[in-house]
């Protein structure tokens, strides 16, 4: 709320002074004429309200205002610290919230900066002549389209971006620990490469850039040299690792959507960041990946991936992966003989979320078998798995091979895959017979099962749940939106299947009929 008012304040001060600037000429740090007297008392007491819990309390804006309704707010809260003040008290008022407003230490200033939008920062220079630079220290900058809005005009908000962005570096005093620019207005430019040399000599620590969709941006080679950088994420990008590259020794978040990179670019900038923590890979083609990266705790994977392999990746806690099919990669699995099972998971003896996407079981299950494996995922608690073939006896195994060597699985989540078939035969007595491993699913508490079909895999693996959880407490089932028949036999099967706790409840959810 706070922020609110002031920016809806500032708003209001900036629209009464264009009335005044046809008299007393520009204003701004980005302006030639001269500052505007009119508000050297005024604004000290607004500053002094906006600063005091009294002023915040006592009003109440439900809705934002337009900026005729600022200028009356402003107005009336000011004129009982004005015109009912004699010129000596005011005088002395004014010096005193001058003093108060003046001794604010940085930071207290910076964080109100930073909840506005930069545009607005800047604005705030208008204030008096104290606060003409107080933006010119921020130490976290966000650049976006908002910053040159009010036209329609691509090529006069590209011009205009430049001008504001360029401005604001040249005026800008101390370090940069946060930069971001994320625009559809600007594609590969001279200019933003010179603000990427700007930020490496400024040893910037988040780095972000997403720029327009029509072409990709070429990142320069200065951007490597920003050797403090703890984040970076880019988006529509190409890039090119210098030959003297060694890596980013102090980067914890790395974010590559649509990167257009060598695959073996792609591992060595992974391994040159020794305290990786997350990294994220979206939209790649046809990529074989091998990653190291004895720091990682989050992987998120979206593309075209032909083959993935993880090596020393001791702390990984959480994966999300999301798989393309295409014709090639189809062809790829086909002639595939190692096992994809014990490439991806053979060494991630922390993991304690699995998130599989699309096609995800349909990877996992090349050169699979079920067993129980060396690796036990002790710490392991919740797994998410989406669109799995049940008619695919490989995949049903890999499902099962993941349950079973997850002694502390708590919540269990599996979608089916609509109107699936597969050239597999169904192995109908599998679930009496081949099935009988005897383990049993002491910690699994919630299972969710959407866009069930009612097949007799599916009923098979419900039934084993429900007769090996014995501490269960609710299995919730969605049947597909394709099963437009038979759903009452479908819940009526259910119900009758054994239950090892007594607490299990099985709640039938039709909400897609």
């Amino acid at each position: 709320m706070e922020l609110l008012i002031l920016h809806q304040c500032l708003k209001g001060l900036e629209s009464f002074n264009e009335s005044l600037v046809r008299h007393f000429g520009t204003i701004g740090p980005f302006g030639n004429g001269p500052y505007l007297k009119a508000f050297g008392k005024a604004v000290p007491i607004l500053f002094y309200m906006l600063s005091s819990s009294v002023f915040f309390t006592s009003i109440s804006l439900p809705e934002p205002l337009e900026d005729h309704q600022s200028v009356f707010i402003l107005g009336t809260y000011l004129l009982p610290f004005t015109s009912n003040c004699s010129k000596g008290r005011s005088d002395k008022m004014y010096t005193e919230l001058e003093d108060y407003i003046s001794d604010q230490p940085q930071s207290i200033i910076e964080i109100i900066l930073t909840k506005l939008p930069l545009k607005d920062a800047v604005r705030t220079s208008i204030l008096s002549s104290k606060w003409r630079y107080k933006w010119a220290t921020l130490t976290h900058l966000e650049f976006d389209d908002k910053c040159v809005s009010g036209t329609h005009d691509r090529s006069l908000a590209e011009v205009n971006l430049v001008k504001f962005i360029s401005r604001f570096l040249f005026l800008h005093d101390g370090p940069i620990n946060r930069f971001s620019l994320s625009t559809s207005y600007l594609q590969s430019s001279p200019d933003v490469d010179q603000w990427l040399l700007f930020l490496s000599r400024k040893d910037v620590k988040e780095l972000v850039l997403e720029l327009g969709e029509s072409e990709w941006f070429r990142a320069p080679s200065c951007l490597f040299s920003c050797k403090k950088l703890v984040r970076l994420e880019l988006v529509r990008c190409e890039l090119d690792l210098p030959l003297s590259f060694k890596g980013f020794p102090n980067l914890k978040h790395l974010i590559l959507q649509q990167v257009l990179i060598a695959p073996d670019a792609v591992e060595n900038l992974i391994s040159g960041c020794p305290l990786l923590e997350s990294l994220t890979l979206s939209y790649f083609d046809s990529l074989e990946l091998t990653i190291r990266a004895p720091n990682l705790k989050f992987l998120i994977l979206e593309g075209e991936f032909k083959d993935i392999c993880l090596k020393n990746t001791p702390k990984l806690v959480a994966i999300s992966v999301a798989m393309y099919m295409t014709d090639d990669i189809a062809e790829h699995f086909g002639q595939s003989s190692s096992c994809n099972f014990d490439k991806f998971l053979g060494g991630v003896p922390s993991l304690q979320r699995l998130i599989g996407h699309i096609y995800f079981t349909k990877y996992m299950s090349i050169g699979n078998t079920f067993r129980k494996t060396e690796m036990t995922y002790k710490q392991l608690k919740v797994i998410e798995l989406y669109q799995v073939n049940f008619e695919d006896m490989k995949e049903i195994m890999v499902v099962l091979r993941l349950i079973v060597n997850a002694p502390n699985l708590q919540q269990l989540q599996i979608s089916g895959l609509s109107n699936s078939s597969s050239a597999d035969a169904p192995v109908l007595d599998f679930w009496e017979k081949d099935c009988a491993f005897g383990s049993t699913f002491d910690r699994l508490k919630m299972v969710k099962m959407t866009d069930m079909s009612g097949t007799p895999h599916e009923m098979g693996f419900i039934e084993l749940l429900l007769e090996s959880s014995p501490v269960l407490e609710t299995m919730s089932i969605t049947p597909s939106v394709y099963m437009t028949e038979g759903r009452t036999s479908f819940l009526i099967e259910l119900l009758r299947f054994r239950r090892a706790s007594p607490e299990a409840e099985i709640i039938f959810v039709q909400d897609h009929v």
